[in-house]
């Protein structure tokens, strides 16, 4: 049988899942400029500049934990 996770653990798995969604959303906003520019050539679009920061992703880990304590 698995140990209960810590407190911390658990911050620490929340923060790493709010990481990789974010990233995954700018990934994908990127594939789909990619894929509108490599059908429309002379209408491209650019890529739009996004960063991921620490508040971005505790944010987003916050409101992961409130779905998690929800009775």
């Amino acid at each position: 049988m698995s140990q209960p996770k810590s407190g911390f653990e658990i911050r620490a798995d929340l923060l790493s899942q709010a990481q990789d969604m974010l990233t995954a959303n700018i990934d994908r906003e990127y594939q789909t400029v990619f894929e509108w520019n490599s059908h429309n050539p002379g209408n491209e679009k650019e890529l739009p500049l996004r960063t991921i920061n620490a508040e971005d992703v505790i944010a987003v880990a916050k409101q992961l934990n409130e779905f998690v304590n929800e009775k």
